[in-house]
């Protein structure tokens, strides 16, 4: 009988996650917890602790503007990635099969393709003799060539490219899910293709946006790669400096209040988006 009511249905054996909890243990709560004890070190050996760090860090203006310049970067590219999602994802499904054969294979491409090589490609396409350059000169819309490499502006453009698949996957997988009738009833009744959108299309795919932005804010705030290499020396971003500070300085303890500072910043926007759909489904 004993037996009989372990293997009961509906019963859950919870020993047989703990060979996955032992590896959340030992390879992910364990390293975060070594890291915000090494925050507190006052040297390298542990010899003492101290307050000197976060002090150091957040007493300075000029990492205060690191940390706000993350943030912000990764909102941009929410924004941006956004703004051309949903036309293409209203493109998808509007289409017929073979179209979204197509561009499911388009979506799919850049993740196969690794993140250093598509990195590499947009410095090319930025430079003062790329693509774009040259596609400005050509129609007269510039007299020379435009400093897109180390600026912002390119770090963005090549950020939305390159975190594009993120947002799109799940914004298509939901807006599949809605009824075209939905949409069909609001032009019989007299809404715009405009009113339509934000009224009917937006609010029913917000779960979509809410885990594409998600995607998207997480990896275009440690993009360590894209910010290093289109962003260059002139712009410092959190991943930058701890790098820098780790690698360079050989500063551990001041790295790991930059490393437990860009955790939280990112875990704060997850938390952030997590509550606007919360909010979105209340509403």
């Amino acid at each position: 009988m004993a037996g009989a009511a372990k293997n009961e249905p509906g019963r859950v054996d919870w020993r047989l996650a703990a060979p996955l909890g032992f590896t959340y243990l030992a390879f992910f709560a364990a390293p975060l917890l070594i890291l915000l004890a090494m925050s507190f070190a006052a040297d390298d050996r542990f010899a003492s602790f101290s307050m000197d760090s976060w002090v150091k860090f957040w007493g300075d203006p000029f990492y205060r503007g690191v940390v706000y310049d993350t943030v912000r970067l990764g909102m941009v590219a929410v924004l941006a990635t956004s703004a051309l999602s949903y036309p293409i994802a209203l493109l998808f499904i509007a289409s017929g099969p073979l179209v979204r054969k197509l561009l499911i294979f388009i979506i799919l491409l850049p993740l196969l393709t690794s993140v250093v090589i598509r990195t590499f490609a947009w410095i090319v396409i930025l430079a003062r003799e790329g693509v774009v350059n040259q596609t400005l000169l050509a129609l007269g819309l510039t007299s020379a060539p435009l400093n897109l490499l180390q600026t912002e502006l390119g770090l963005v453009i090549a950020l939305t490219q390159i975190e594009m698949p993120l947002m799109l996957l799940p914004l298509v997988t939901v807006m599949q899910q809605i009824n075209p009738s939905l949409s069909d009833a609001s032009r019989a009744l007299g809404g715009s293709k405009w009113r339509t959108f934000f009224r009917v299309i937006l609010p029913l795919s917000l779960p979509g946006w809410i885990a594409g932005a998600t995607l998207v804010f997480a990896s275009a705030t440690t993009a360590f790669i894209s910010q290093t290499v289109i962003g260059g020396a002139r712009l410092v971003y959190l991943p930058s400096l701890i790098w820098q500070q780790s690698m360079v300085v050989f500063d551990w303890p001041f790295a790991a209040v930059a490393s437990v500072t860009l955790l939280v910043a990112v875990l704060s926007g997850v938390m952030l988006f997590s509550l606007l759909g919360r909010f979105a489904r209340t509403t």
